[in-house]
């Protein structure tokens, strides 16, 4: 008796090991693909890809952009100019713009459920654009001759 209580207690003790043959799967999901190496995969869409920009450099027939003719366009314009104090404010406000307006759509986008109602809002609005200026013929005449006068009052021929 001592012997088959001894055998009992080390069959509790000891942990079965499930065997190769009898594999037993917990979750239903199926199995994922064997990974392949990055780096095989990388050499191998790197010709392609090398191939492709040779071909696009050698299709480009546009005259090469020099950079000192550049330089100096962008200096007699600069040189041009009477307010550059002005400039630099409306180009320093732009970039404070842009900014500012990074950080309020951040905010925006950090509020459950509003980015979603900001989603069907612009989705609303391009909906009515289309209808009021692109779907009839004179509509869009209309839309035409507002950014024609649009273009010539911000270009001061008006």
């Amino acid at each position: 008796m001592a012997a088959s209580c001894s055998m009992a207690a080390t069959a509790v003790l000891i942990p079965r090991i499930p065997t190769a043959a009898k594999s037993v799967r917990w979750s239903s999901l199926p199995s994922l693909p064997p990974r392949f190496p990055t780096s095989s995969f990388q050499l191998l869409s790197e010709p392609k890809r090398i191939s492709l920009l040779r071909a696009r450099a050698s299709e480009d027939t546009s005259s090469p952009v020099d950079a000192n003719e550049l330089f100096t366009d962008l200096k007699e314009k600069w040189d041009a100019i009477e307010n550059k104090s002005t400039v630099l404010l409306y180009g320093g406000g732009s970039i404070v713009a842009v900014w500012l307006s990074s950080t309020v759509v951040a905010a925006i986008n950090s509020v459950p459920l509003l980015p979603k109602i900001m989603e069907l809002v612009g989705l609303g609005y391009t909906g009515w654009f289309v209808y009021r200026y692109l779907l009839f013929k004179s509509s869009r005449k209309e839309l035409a001759t507002d950014i024609e006068a649009l273009k010539k009052k911000i270009a001061g021929t008006e």
